[in-house]
């Protein structure tokens, strides 16, 4: 499958017998019938087995790897692209080779270029390096075709795809082939290997797959021989692992007696977005530009994409780990927090309590700042605001908040307050309008700052990275602030947040009320009955899209695209979605512009002075 920059990938490890290439290419025959990849990916020397040892000096096996792949040939069910292991003769010199196949054709035939020669691994025995023969062969003639022979990137004829392939030990060397490949334009590096099973072995594989595909800012697709090799001396697994830019997509159990496919979907557009965002890549182009052979070949675009594996509805809360990531997170706002009020020798700081989710994990790490500080939780100024439209439930919550974490609240009714500034301004007081509402907003902004004078301390921000990325904040109110606690935590991960320090970090009679919080309906409480998620969408859609725009540079065509399949959408809904999140994103940048100081928690922030250095005037 291939389509819209996403290409399924497979590492298989097949069933096999060790010197049998007729049965083995019949197995890898099988194993293609009906497959769903665009790149089916096979072991190293998978077509004769990696163990066969002296026999690769007999012409017998020679002959019968030959007359295997002329049967794969003639037999191939595969509409895309092969990869099988194979010995190959040049000059009465054998070679362990990469063949890339599509249907009948073979595309290109790629060296081992680095063998292991010491302990358990004595390859140099049968096998020559390609490092020397690349420098003067590079093509042969197998089974009547003239192929490509050496280092080979394959470019899809549009340039949507791109792969190179490695051979096992090329990828444990100190610059590897890939390395070299991926700057030169490769977004996938293709791993034919038969790395034996010891102890601790595996861990060590799976970190240096990933770091390829970190260093190289593509991805890596990793095959495995398995148990059916030779035991004589060493013990193959079937490890095969799939990775994009350092996460992993998918891997397999050890020593599946049968043969195994996993499948990983390859975004390649994230690739694209990861390398023209990374300037240390791009500097290592230019530095490390090497001669490689282009092929080019044609992939057929898929009607339909089925993914492998359901998308992340809610990518930003952490899945395995859970309590080490939430304390890595808490550690960064507080340790940030801790670091401000030591440089601006502040004991105090003033907060606005609304009772909903960001005021309280605001205010939880104001408690645990002050505790790691060994201040008084008395220099928490909490203040709740009550305001034309604040509802009972919130302001009980925001009151039980305040009384069980035993800081210094205080109630300022703004009503008559905001009313006197209608009267001003010659507003109805009525009318529920932006300025209805923002007055409203800019009120206790005004009043929090003045306290802050008041008490020598700073007004600690609320404010998450889904309102500041939706705009959904009022310019100089709520917007601003002399530190921004959350600025670099979106709203799912907000309620994560406050779930875990529920959960973890505070007595019962903070735990009922924080579970309250996280239970109520999101809401300024600007006008009546207002939601916040009836205005401007749920959340946890609105921070998916987040995810997919700054961590994968999605435009808004592909976002459409993906919406129903991640949220089962209709047409409409998902049209509506990605024309507002993009209008808001753009138009909104002039708030960001002004953002207060604030740490960045994620891999993405849309700090002004960082990651996010957009014009406030851009046409959407």
């Amino acid at each position: 499958m291939f389509k819209n920059d996403f290409i399924k990938v497979a590492s298989i490890t097949p069933r096999l017998k060790v010197g049998n290439p007729d049965y083995n290419i019949k197995e890898i025959i099988s194993l293609l019938q009906d497959n769903q990849a665009a790149i089916a990916v096979f072991p190293e020397l998978s077509v004769t087995a990696y163990t066969c040892n002296d026999l690769f000096f007999q012409e017998s096996l020679l002959h019968a790897t030959k007359t295997a792949i002329a049967f794969l040939l003639e037999n191939n069910p595969h509409p895309g692209i092969v990869v099988v292991g194979a010995p190959l003769e040049l000059d009465g010199v054998l070679y362990n080779c990469a063949f890339v196949i599509q249907r009948q054709t073979i595309l290109g035939i790629v060296p081992k270029f680095y063998l292991p020669n010491t302990g358990e691994f004595y390859e140099k025995r049968w096998f020559q390096s390609g490092f020397n023969v690349v420098k003067h062969v590079q093509e042969v003639s197998y089974l009547n075709q003239t192929v490509p022979f050496g280092k080979l990137l394959f470019r899809e004829e549009h340039d949507e795809l791109s792969f190179g392939i490695e051979v096992c030990e090329d990828m444990w060397a100190p610059i590897s082939p890939g390395n070299i490949l991926s700057l030169n334009g490769a977004r996938i590096i293709v791993n034919l290997s038969a790395s034996n099973e010891v102890l601790g072995k595996r861990e060590i594989r799976k970190r240096a797959i990933l770091e390829h595909s970190r260093r190289n800012a593509g991805a890596y697709v990793y095959s495995s021989a398995g148990v059916h090799e030779s035991s004589s001396e060493t013990v193959f697994s079937g490890h095969n692992l799939i990775a994009q830019n350092s996460e992993l997509i998918v891997e397999t159990e050890n020593f599946n007696q049968d043969s195994e496919i996993i499948y990983g979907d390859i975004d390649l557009a994230k690739i694209d977005f990861a390398r023209r965002t990374n300037a240390s890549y791009r500097d290592s182009m230019n530095l490390y530009r090497h001669d490689v052979q282009h092929i080019t070949f044609s992939l057929e675009k898929s009607e339909d994409y089925t993914f492998s594996k359901k998308f992340d509805r809610t990518p930003f809360i952490p899945k395995k780990n859970i309590l080490a990531s939430f304390e890595k997170i808490a550690a960064l706002q507080e340790n940030a927090l801790i670091k401000r009020l030591n440089h601006v020798r502040a004991n105090h700081v003033v907060i606005g309590i609304s009772g909903g989710l960001d005021s309280t994990l605001a205010l939880l790490i104001a408690c645990r700042a002050f505790d790691a500080l060994a201040l008084d939780r008395k220099g928490i100024i909490a203040v709740t605001m009550p305001g034309l439209h604040t509802s009972k439930k919130t302001k009980i919550n925001a009151d039980n908040l305040m009384k069980h974490l035993q800081v210094t609240a205080l109630d300022i009714d703004i009503n008559q307050h905001v009313k006197d500034h209608f009267s001003l301004i010659g507003h109805d007081g009525v009318t529920e309008d932006i300025t209805y509402e923002n007055t409203q907003a800019r009120a206790r902004t005004m009043i929090l700052m003045n306290l802050a004078n008041t008490y020598g301390g700073l007004v600690l921000g609320t404010g998450d990275l889904s309102e500041m990325a939706l705009g959904w904040c009022t310019y100089n109110g709520d917007q601003m602030s002399m530190y921004g606690i959350n600025v670099g935590i979106p709203k799912t991960l907000v309620r994560f947040m406050i779930t875990e320090y529920a959960n973890h970090k505070f007595i019962s009679a903070v735990q009922d009320t924080l579970y309250d919080i996280v239970a109520t309906p999101i809401t300024p409480e600007l006008t009546s009955n207002q939601k916040t998620e009836e205005a401007i969408g749920k959340y946890e859609i609105n921070d998916f899209i987040i995810h997919r725009v700054l961590r994968y540079g999605d435009t808004a065509d592909r976002i459409q695209w993906l919406l129903p399949m991640v949220f089962d959408l209709t047409t409409k809904e998902t049209t509506h979605y990605v024309s507002q999140f993009f209008r808001r994103f753009y138009s909104q940048q002039f708030k960001r512009q002004a953002t207060p100081d604030g740490p960045k928690i994620l891999d993405i922030s849309v700090n002004p002075r960082g990651d996010l250095r957009l014009p406030s005037d851009i046409d959407y």
